[in-house]
């Protein structure tokens, strides 16, 4: 006998309105914020509401986009899909606003800016001078900065996410404007309790720091580069510079991290640098927006506050 299945309920969405975009907005919130309570801060509306958004939402596409209940919240194939999608409108509705804001010669709304994490202890980096001289230049356009790893802003700013990215430069792509801003010393660390700390260096080499378990990124990177070339024996993976510095603080680990960063460990004696007159590496930090389409007023704005306060750094550190 031939069961036969439901037909799926076709959407009763026409034309998308702004109800249908505040909808996708807080679906949105609620999956990256990994449920309805954890986005009733972000959005600053109450559970209840929350959730019948997401209902509504659902009537509206005919489709179940998230499971909740005691199991927790979990996105539904079908509503990851919305989510991928919901993420590329809301994109695309941000480049529309910019544009209109363009004609009118304005700059307003919102730049999303995106940046790898432990950049704000670099002496090197000039990011808060930048933003300081953009704000004074564009005092209506809403900042969002984020911390995020190297692949996710580089895809967050191809995909219109992100205006704005900073990150280290690890490999190019044609779809990106590159420019360089500011340099990263890292060096090779090992926490209290590891076999290295605290002992002598003078004959290490890298054959070596081979025999001993490395923790390294998870991603495309020059840290995954170099662990790569040098042939570390790779242990443990961590995917931003606090994961890395967690596992190198367990003993267990040596691990590259920025020298900068590093330091306040380093103070409180639970964490030493090996051999770094060997064991290093540089990075250069860049910027990164769209090539095409062109990016906004406000992205292009920013993107010369960064060179020229990193330019004036450079001429500073040269005197």
């Amino acid at each position: 006998m031939q069961v036969k299945t439901a037909p799926r309920q076709r959407a009763v969405l026409g034309q998308l309105s702004d109800m249908d975009l505040r909808l996708l907005q807080v679906f949105k919130a609620v999956v990256e914020c990994g449920g309805m309570a954890a986005a009733e801060l972000e959005l600053n509306i109450g559970t209840s509401t929350v959730s019948r958004h997401v209902k509504d939402l659902e009537t509206r596409l005919g489709l179940t986009l998230c499971r909740r209940g005691r199991a927790g919240f979990a996105l539904t194939p079908e509503g990851q899909r919305v989510y991928e999608e919901t993420l590329r409108l809301l994109a695309s509705v941000r480049g529309f606003l910019d544009g209109v804001d363009d004609i009118h010669a304005r700059m307003g709304g919102q730049l999303a800016v995106a940046v790898f994490d432990k950049t704000a202890c670099n002496p090197a980096a000039r990011i808060g001078a930048a933003i300081a001289a953009f704000t004074d230049q564009a005092p209506h356009v809403q900042l969002q900065l984020h911390v995020a790893s190297i692949n996710a802003i580089e895809r967050g700013v191809i995909d219109g996410g992100y205006q704005v990215g900073i990150i280290p430069a690890h490999r190019s792509s044609q779809s990106l404007v590159y420019t360089e801003l500011f340099g990263e010393t890292m060096l090779l660390y090992c926490g209290a309790g590891h076999a290295l700390f605290g002992a002598a260096h003078d004959g290490l080499d890298w054959e070596a720091v081979r025999r001993h378990p490395f923790a390294g990124l998870g991603y495309h990177s020059p840290n995954m580069e170099l662990s790569h070339e040098a042939r570390l024996t790779r242990a443990a993976t961590g995917f931003d510079q606090e994961s890395i510095a967690t596992l190198v603080l367990s003993g267990r680990f040596l691990g590259f991290l920025p020298d900068h960063y590093a330091e306040a460990f380093e103070r409180q004696g639970r964490m030493q640098a090996v051999r770094p007159d060997l064991f290093h590496y540089r990075c250069q930090f860049v910027s990164l927006v769209r090539r095409s389409p062109a990016p906004s007023r406000a992205a292009q704005l920013l993107q010369r506050c960064l060179v020229q306060a990193h330019s004036s750094s450079a001429h500073a550190a040269g005197r």
